[in-house]
């Protein structure tokens, strides 16, 4: 018999902003799947909610929970070497924390903001992939998903920078993967269109752009977060060993059909 395609029995996985949202969907699916997980964001409290929420269902060794700001290399440093010290490996990452501070015409972004925008979306996640990368060399083996965004894949009037960082994360994720392809280690990309999460909530409570992004999708609704969190799953379990340097839209067909629905 083969192996489970869809079985990180074993597995530690890393997610950051992960204490809500598509973060917090996908550590709790990665560990119903068997990974070990550990649950970090800005709020050790926020964090340590889900990790109860994970014991509960999976059991008292399943998750952990360690503070970090993406905008700290710093911190970000000590929560590597703490899942280091505390599980011993990281066999899946996935860079899910991000910020937007600005909503309006690129133009008119100061440059604190726009420095923001790259520095936390960009700058955090290749911070990331050099400080799991040694382990993940060492061992021959190692995945790592960036959560980007449809809107790297697009213009906009009003989310300029971010669709500049998200656009930039594709490519951070291309590079990566041939970087560490001879490591035997994977790196995508996943972009979602709009999903229901506290993050992207004045979009769709806004009933106008709303019901724009109805309309202009296929399957004429909004995402969930559980959505990308399959998405995350298939990326970093075998069924997903030969898949490097791709971007996997998961946006209900929102790309393809820009433009065209009536």
């Amino acid at each position: 018999m083969t192996a489970p395609l869809f079985d990180l029995t074993g597995k530690v996985a890393l997610i950051t902003g992960s204490s809500r949202g598509i973060g917090r969907s996908i550590a709790l699916r990665m560990a119903e799947h068997g990974a070990r997980v550990v649950i970090s964001s800005r709020s050790q409290p926020a964090c340590q909610a889900v990790v109860d929420e994970i014991t509960s269902l999976r059991g008292s060794d399943r998750a952990i929970a360690i503070e970090a700001n993406i905008s700290s290399k710093d911190q970000l440093a000590a929560l590597v070497a703490g899942t280091l010290t505390r599980l011993g490996r990281i066999d899946v990452l996935v860079c899910n924390a991000a910020s937007n501070p600005y909503y309006g015409p690129l133009r008119e972004i100061t440059d604190q903001q726009f420095a923001k925008t790259l520095d936390n979306n960009i700058v955090s996640n290749h911070w990331l992939v050099q400080l799991v990368a040694p382990d993940m060399i060492e061992r021959r083996d190692g995945a790592i998903i960036i959560v980007s965004s449809i809107g790297g894949l697009r213009g906009s009037p009003a989310l300029g920078a971010y669709n500049i960082s998200k656009s930039a994360d594709m490519q951070l994720a291309r590079n990566y993967a041939v970087e560490l392809g001879p490591h035997n280690i994977r790196v995508n990309c996943i972009a979602p269109g709009l999903i229901r999460t506290a993050f992207s909530r004045a979009l769709w409570e806004n009933p106008r752009i709303l019901s724009a992004a109805v309309a202009e999708t296929p399957v004429r609704r909004i995402g969930e977060p559980d959505e990308v969190a399959g998405a995350a799953v298939f990326l970093a379990c075998a069924a997903g060993q030969f898949t490097t340097g791709h971007t996997l839209v998961v946006d209900g067909g929102l790309t393809v059909a820009s433009g065209a629905m009536g």
